[in-house]
């Protein structure tokens, strides 16, 4: 399938905001170069993997386009050089931040190859949904975390189908591809951001009781 131009932006920029998610959790862990590699690569590419093997799409993204293995690859030998700038100035949001990034990006470009794919608009928020989710899973087993989309109560994965709803429903009404697209991204990311700035919290389930 031969993605249209936006949706390949929106791949790369999903990829590199996991990659840098990954890339600083591993840092926080000082682990070594490998390590570092490692999780930034299954952060970056693990949602996508995901994806194509339950689309049965082939090959992988990461394959048909190695520039993005090289894209990763030039992050961690550099992040000598930009992390601890960042770390300095925005200090522990900068994985939030990027994590929310990835988390929109990645929904949408789920849902949008799910959708085009025929499948039905319940499928598709849930592919676009684990696209966004499993990258950020597997970054936090490889760092020997609970993954925090489990863990912390605060939506995370609630705010990709958010976003996969706002998509596809603006698609199913005709508008351009570039507008529906950066709407569902705006939705995704942008509700991540406003659960994370407001504390917003979802109840235990089920509720305990004393």
């Amino acid at each position: 399938m031969n993605l249209h131009p936006f949706l390949v932006a929106i791949e790369v920029g999903g990829t590199l905001a996991f990659a840098m998610s990954g890339l600083i959790e591993a840092t926080r862990k000082r682990m070594d170069i490998v390590g570092v590699f490692s999780v930034a690569f299954v952060s970056a590419f693990g949602g996508g993997t995901l994806r194509d093997i339950l689309l049965d799409r082939r090959p992988l993204f990461w394959i048909e386009n190695q520039e993005y293995l090289w894209l990763v690859l030039a992050m961690v030998a550099t992040t000598p050089l930009w992390l601890q700038t960042l770390r300095h100035k925005v200090g522990g949001r900068l994985m939030e931040l990027a994590d929310a990034l990835g988390l929109g990006l990645f929904a949408i470009s789920g849902a949008t190859l799910a959708d085009a794919a025929g499948m039905p608009v319940l499928v598709s928020m849930m592919m676009g949904a684990i696209t966004a989710v499993f990258g950020g899973v597997s970054r936090d087993v490889l760092c020997n975390e609970v993954p925090k989309v489990y863990s912390d109560h605060r939506p995370y994965a609630m705010c990709a189908l958010f976003g996969c709803g706002v998509f596809l429903a603006l698609d199913a009404i005709g508008l351009p591809l570039p507008i529906a697209t950066l709407a569902g991204i705006a939705a995704a990311t942008g509700s991540r951001l406003l659960a994370l700035v407001f504390d917003v919290r979802l109840p235990a389930w089920p509720a305990h009781r004393d």
